[in-house]
């Protein structure tokens, strides 16, 4: 089976710019509509921030979803803004809050269908010592994915150099799933952020291995992939080479008000697509090549 497509809804919300933005009934048409298989929703209004869905709404959102044959590839927390949402705050009931959003959200993604949410492992704040933060962070995803286990859903801790001074790296983020240990605690990355380490984004596939559950697919200042500078072809060959059966989720175009939502989604569909099938046919080819030679 080839490897499935998901597309973040950002660049049609609010975060972190406030245009453009439309409803979430219109974004699940679109996107469904430009051929992906998921979606993956991001907890913001206008979308899905917990505190404004009511049960109808819920509902609704699910009947949509399932309209339009578009799985919840996964979900990921509201953050910055006022609330923070980090994890790692100095601040107790800053970090108190955070862990209840992110159960809110377990309950939201399971209730939608999904089995897979973002862990933002948070920032260390001036004050505050790197161990110091990395435990109350590690205190967290452990508390949030007790929760999670009862509802089938995982935990995946993603590195932010770009935006966060915490995890990272993919170390970082292989030993902070290490110190939890548990099952439904897992890793994943952003190509983006790879890049912008001046790391190769295959190298983290490689890495993390099977314990990558999730991959946000960027290109370098957020382009849709094959618009910079990433190597997406070793990008997916490494993802066959460790067998991902996980989503491919664009999250792009959503760091500037001058977007196209539309066009960027496109763009990655396409290329992306095109890529995967160019890389099956190379190693499909092989492998016959290896069999004749084989059978000689």
């Amino acid at each position: 089976m080839s490897m499935k497509l998901s597309f973040n809804t950002w660049p049609y919300a609010s975060f972190p710019v406030w245009l453009p933005a439309y409803p979430l009934e219109e974004v699940i048409k679109r996107i469904a509509n430009i051929g992906y298989d998921g979606i993956e929703i991001g907890a913001a209004s206008p979308h899905a921030y917990p505190p404004t869905l009511t049960k109808e709404r819920r509902r609704e959102i699910k009947k949509i979803l399932d309209y339009y044959g578009l799985e919840l590839s996964s979900m990921l927390p509201a953050l910055s803004g006022g609330p923070g949402h980090n994890v790692a705050s100095p601040i107790p009931e800053e970090r108190r809050h955070t862990i209840e959003h992110y159960k809110d959200l377990v309950e939201l993604c399971s209730e939608w269908g999904g089995k897979t949410l973002l862990y933002i492992p948070g920032w260390q704040v001036f004050g505050t010592s790197r161990k110091q933060a990395w435990e109350w962070s590690k205190q967290a995803l452990t508390e949030i994915a007790t929760t999670a286990k009862d509802y089938g859903v995982t935990l995946v801790v993603e590195p932010t150099p770009f935006d966060s001074n915490l995890v990272d790296r993919c170390d970082d983020a292989l030993e902070l799933m290490e110190e939890v240990n548990m099952p439904n605690v897992k890793v994943m990355f952003d190509t983006f952020h790879a890049l912008y380490r001046k790391e190769v984004p295959s190298d983290y596939i490689y890495q993390m291995g099977s314990n990558l559950a999730h991959i946000h697919i960027s290109d370098n200042d957020r382009l849709a992939p094959g618009q910079g500078r990433g190597d997406f072809h070793s990008v997916i060959k490494a993802l066959k080479d460790i067998n991902y059966d996980g989503y491919l989720a664009m999250e792009i175009g959503f760091d500037r008000r001058d977007v196209e939502p539309d066009l960027v989604a496109r763009q990655a569909h396409d290329y992306l697509r095109a890529v995967i099938k160019e890389v099956e046919s190379q190693q499909s080819s092989l492998e016959k090549k290896g069999g004749k030679k084989d059978g000689r």
